[in-house]
């Protein structure tokens, strides 16, 4: 048995990280410190008046340290853990966001250019982190100069003979590489890295020489075209110019505080202009003084970014200034000494404006989260902590995937996938597939979605870039089996669950790690459960009733005279269903594009002859 007070005494004269866990063995504060034994005794005297503490302390059951060479190296290290484990007593950023990259993919034959928010060391090019608008811009602009390829297919040395150019050839987007088109591709590739790393005067000469090429040769249309790929880079080169010549890059960072919730605000200023702003969340603040606030909002916020800016402007001053300088610096990873940053408390000026001007946004947004958004809250964001809660899983729970398989009788079997982060449904993740088995076995049709799902991922594929924290299964065993072999064998290791029924088709529970569990009924966990588990079964039936539609009407009309692949899909893409053909009039048969009076007859004929 731990024995908090013998262990009290062993505590080293370093300094390093504790962590406080409760008689469970979870962990609920982590902290760091420049002397373990001052710091950690400090907790369990009875002296001690701090809110936080008082109310933290009868719940400790034992703790643990990490020595560490450097008080830095211990608020690195704390940083790190408190992402990880998210203890209940830390204050916790809710809101936490990742700023977007430009990736190359240059270990490609034909590179992709695309925006990610995962850098990894895959051999690829990474440009970033940028902020607002700015890497829309300039993707925006690589893909009109340099018309770089927009699919995500896997494509080999030598084109395939058997291909055909997709859309985006034919409207001009796309000068398909995979076809043996682009020669110059990896000419284009090289520009672009040129481009993206600020070297715009060589792009332009380059571009310069490729216009002057064509009026020679009497191709204006052309000639044309480059002089705007040159106006579209100039114009991106002017506004860098203007952010390099002003050293004004600032975050003004002001919060305002509401009961139990304090909601930040930050400006982002580069060049001296306000380019961008965000908003974040902190719950559970009660007790705590605005200091810590600030300093917690300010170790976490910076852990999340590798954007830092020389001035970093704060409504109230934080603690140790000088050693959360230092850990910018780190994670800046400047190893030259090179990087200078400062936070400071303005007094009076323009910076005192911009920040009262962020917190009286702040105060406004927290007004707005009012009553209506504490309920949506305790709806999404409060229901993904009661089941987090209820299966003691101890990681961050934000992005959630559920499956589920649809067929009959293994015919036009499909998958479906649906996508829930903070607890809301984010449609623009949802997929859905075509799963190739053709008799009725759903544990393997589950696997192969699974399977496919996030080989899709480890190929980089833009739609499926993003990885859950868990994975729900429209099921119980059999379900989270089969998705568990097809994670382990990808090497991917991401928690499952199966959202269980009952024998009225109902939501009955969670099964997870060979334990079924179950949430009150009444509670907002068991309601976005339920969500989710009818959100995608809803979404797989529907693509499922679709594709069988589409069979039973190519089948029927095959019979019809005149009727050939052409004509089929236009009926389809005009009515939908067989139903509606069925029921429509020769007229209204005529409104189809392809078909014609006598086609019309025809089909009315088939579908209203009595004989």
């Amino acid at each position: 048995m731990f024995d908090i007070k013998a262990e009290l005494a062993r505590l080293p004269d370093k300094s390093g990280v504790y962590l406080m866990k409760n008689s469970e063995g979870k962990i609920i504060y982590i902290g760091k410190a420049k002397n373990l034994k001052n710091r950690v005794r400090s907790y369990f005297r009875e002296s001690n008046t701090d809110f936080k503490v008082r109310s933290m302390v009868p719940n400790i059951a034992e703790f643990e340290y990490i020595m560490t060479d450097t008080e830095l190296e211990a608020l690195i290290l704390e940083c790190s853990l408190i992402k990880k484990h998210t203890p209940k007593y830390n204050i916790m950023l809710k809101d936490s966001k990742t700023y977007p990259y430009i990736k190359v993919t240059v270990q490609e034959v034909y590179p992709q250019v695309f925006i990610t928010r995962r850098v990894a060391k895959d051999g690829a090019r990474y440009f970033g982190p940028y902020l607002g608008g700015t890497v829309h811009e300039l993707l925006d602009t690589i893909k009109r100069v340099w018309r770089i390829r927009l699919c995500a297919k896997v494509l080999g040395d030598t084109p395939n003979p058997k291909e055909r150019p997709c859309l985006n050839y034919h409207i001009n987007k796309c000068d398909a590489p995979c076809m043996g088109y682009a020669a110059d591709y990896s000419a284009r590739i090289d520009e672009i890295l040129l481009f993206l790393g600020g070297k715009y005067d060589m792009v332009l000469k380059s571009i310069e020489e490729e216009m002057l090429k064509f009026a020679e040769n009497l191709q204006f249309e052309f000639a044309a075209k480059a002089r705007d790929n040159m106006t579209a880079i100039r114009y991106l080169r002017e506004r860098q110019h203007i952010d390099a010549r002003n050293d004004d890059n600032q975050d003004v960072i002001a919060f305002a505080l509401k009961e139990d919730t304090a909601l930040f605000y930050v400006f982002f200023v580069r060049g001296g202009k306000i380019v961008n702003k965000e908003d974040f969340l902190i719950h559970q603040v009660s007790g705590e003084t605005e200091t810590a606030i600030m300093t917690a909002f300010i170790k976490q916020f910076y852990t999340e970014t590798s954007f830092i800016p020389r001035e970093i402007i704060l409504q109230t001053d934080i603690d140790e200034k000088e050693l959360i300088v230092s850990f910018l610096k780190s994670v800046k990873k400047d190893t030259t000494n090179q990087f200078a940053v400062s936070i400071t408390v303005p007094q009076k000026g323009e910076k005192v404006a911009l920040l009262r001007l962020a917190q009286k946004n702040a105060y406004n947004m927290l007004e707005q989260f009012g009553e209506k958004k504490l309920r949506d809250y305790a709806k999404t964001t409060g229901a993904l902590a009661e089941i987090r809660d209820c299966l003691n899983f101890e990681n961050p729970l934000r992005r959630i995937e559920a499956y589920d398989i649809s067929n009959t009788q293994g015919t036009n079997c499909v998958g479906s996938m649906v996508v829930f982060e903070d607890g809301k449904p984010k449609n623009g993740d949802y997929r859905k597939f075509k799963i190739s088995y053709t008799t009725p076995d759903d544990y393997a049709s589950m696997e192969e979605l699974i399977s496919r799902r996030f080989k899709r991922y480890l190929a980089e594929d833009t739609k499926f870039n993003v990885l859950p924290d868990m994975i729900f299964m429209d099921g119980g065993a059999g379900q989270v089996s089969s998705a568990k072999k097809a994670l382990a064998a990808l090497a991917l290791k991401i928690p499952v669950c199966g959202m269980v029924k009952d024998d009225n088709h109902r939501t009955r529970g969670i099964y997870y790690n060979d334990t079924e569990y179950s949430l009150p009924r009444t509670s907002a966990g068991f309601h976005l459960l339920t969500r989710v588990q009818d959100e995608v079964h809803r979404f797989a039936l529907e693509y499922h009733k679709k594709l069988r539609s589409e069979q039973m009407l190519k089948s029927v009309l095959d019979d019809i005279s005149g009727i050939g692949e052409v004509k089929r899909r236009g009926l389809l893409s005009h009515f939908a269903t067989l139903d509606a053909v069925k029921a429509a009039t020769v007229s209204e048969l005529e409104q189809v594009k392809g078909i014609s009076k006598t086609n019309a007859a025809e089909i009315y004929k088939y579908f209203h002859s009595e004989v």
